[in-house]
């Protein structure tokens, strides 16, 4: 009877994971490509030896650091004398070609950038995560759609996945020490395979050494890995109702059902420009799937109203930021413990002038790694929407933003004048006066076109016009509604009143503009 096999597709590479610890690697050349070898044969624990006349900047510093060792000349034949392994990045073809036909004479794997016909191997394309590395190959055909692949597989990995796969190889070394005979091979694999098949990632990553050593004392009494209690990590906040238990692993299914042991989940939430409708679809999403959502202050009730479920806003107070900011937190926390999805709405963009990174640092300090959704940020898209192009062609080719509310308070370092910057300040309305005497005493024109851009996005937006010797009043005389944010640059004035109607701006402001020209 004819067996059924499969049958090879010829054209592939025999991809493996070379074990280069302690190898002897031989880099010629000392510039970016040969930089680039390097670093992943020192990732491998490679011993790294360049062949240069000159090293690039970052070659120099490895140099330096007696990461490598480092030769000042040229190839020569008997540098390959204790090669196991020799990667060429040079540009001349035929000493590349020289160099690697005397690497086939000794039986040494050779590479040779750009020129594939010389190559024993190829680099791929590689995605790293603590001991997790992932290669994408398309045979040296479209190295360049491979970054794409490598990309696309690396977004859809689990979070945690790398510390995930460290704890259990910890793990798979104690068992292997506890319980060696070799006919307890299929024993150790089964067991392994639960419990790497049937537990939360998130978990896995956050074993410790004493749960390490729960999870083997299970393994040698012949518990299944689902009767293992473990306690919670000293950096998550503990249940209300089991301060004092340990929490279970648990299936996913059993999370979502058995509430108290439920893990909260975190998502930092960019609101955007004011418009709902320029939400992003996936803020929408997490704002209609929050269990509560903690809102700045200044959050428009336009978005506010999306929100389904129970809405805490910052009590802020003036010169009270940073215990708004602790009340948030600590407010999150007990959520979070509670098993909650909590939603952090924020204005604009988080990571921009909105604390978006100290909220994902003391998060993250707690035991929670926060998800983030981007929104359109004030900075760019507030003088967007009102009738300002923050670049133009041969006017305004750079952007420099600012906040005029620094973390001490302080005014912001403006810097000397150029033409062709667009300044765009945020939260310096308030103390507008001072700002404008900044960009004086840096060299700005007094007459260097000025725009106030207030509640961009929002129905009742508008925007208020002047130059650096006059906004100052401008603002006086027509008041202010928060929020809002100041630029100045030549764009402010790129598109004519005629041009900009009535959307970007209201009578008054309009008339403040002609007065004050």
């Amino acid at each position: 009877m004819t067996e059924s096999f499969r049958q090879p597709q010829g054209g592939g590479s025999l991809i493996v994971a070379w074990q280069a610890r302690a190898r002897s690697v031989l880099v010629v050349g000392g510039g970016p490509v040969a930089a680039g070898r390097v670093f992943n044969a020192l990732e491998a624990d490679a011993r790294v030896t360049v062949v240069a006349p000159v090293l690039c900047a970052e070659l120099e510093h490895r140099a330096a650091a007696e990461q490598i060792a480092w030769h000042a000349r040229r190839f020569e034949d008997g540098d390959l004398d204790a090669a196991d392994m020799v990667l060429s990045a040079i540009g001349d073809a035929q000493e590349s070609r020289r160099i690697a036909d005397l690497c086939r004479q000794r039986r040494v794997p050779v590479n040779v950038a750009d020129i594939n016909d010389l190559c024993d191997f190829w680099f791929m394309s590689t995605h790293r995560d603590h001991a997790v590395q992932i290669a994408v190959s398309t045979n040296s055909k479209a190295p360049r759609l491979a970054n794409r692949i490598r990309r696309q597989i690396a977004a859809g990995l689990p979070r945690g996945i790398g510390p995930a796969v460290d704890q259990i190889g910890r793990l798979r070394k104690h068992i292997r020490e506890a319980d060696p005979a070799p006919e307890s091979s299929k024993r150790r694999m089964t067991w392994l395979t639960q419990l790497c098949d049937h537990w939360p990632v998130d978990q896995l990553a956050a074993l410790r050494s004493d749960n390490i050593d729960a999870l083997l004392d299970a393994y040698v009494q012949s518990r299944s890995p689902q009767d293992v209690r473990i306690a919670p990590s000293p950096s998550l906040p503990p249940s209300p109702s089991s301060s004092a238990q340990s929490l279970p692993l648990q299936d996913p299914n059993q999370m979502a059902a058995t509430s108290p042991q439920r893990r909260g989940r975190l998502v930092l939430v960019g609101a955007g420009v004011g418009d709902p409708e320029l939400l992003t679809v996936r803020a929408h999403a997490a704002l209609r799937s929050a269990d509560i959502v903690l809102a700045d202050k200044l959050i428009p009730e336009a978005v506010l109203a999306i929100v389904r479920c129970e809405i805490y806003t910052a009590r802020k107070f003036p010169g009270a930021a940073s215990e708004a900011q602790d009340d948030l937190n600590r407010r999150a926390l007990d959520e979070l413990a509670r098993g909650r999805c909590v939603v952090r709405l924020k204005q604009g963009d988080p990571f921009v002038y909105g604390r978006g990174a100290e909220e994902i640092l003391f998060f993250r300090g707690h035991g929670y790694e926060a998800e983030v959704v981007p929104g359109l940020t004030s900075a760019i898209n507030g003088p967007g929407l009102c009738g300002i192009p923050v670049t133009h062609r041969g006017l305004a080719d750079q952007v420099l933003i600012l906040s005029g509310a620094n973390r001490n308070g302080d005014l912001p370092a403006v810097p000397e004048f150029a033409e062709t910057r667009t300044l765009v300040i945020l939260m310096a309305v308030r103390r507008l006066g001072q700002v404008m005497e900044l960009l004086l005493e840096s060299r700005h024109p007094p007459d260097l076109p000025v725009a106030i851009v207030e509640r961009a996005g929002c129905a009742d937006q508008r925007t208020l016009r002047g130059s650096v010797s006059t906004i100052a009043g401008v603002v006086e005389r027509a008041g202010h509604n928060a929020p809002g944010l100041v630029v100045a640059g030549y764009v402010v004035d790129v598109l004519s009143d005629a041009a900009i109607q009535d959307r970007y701006l209201d009578a008054s402001s309009l008339g403040l503009h002609s007065a004050e020209s």
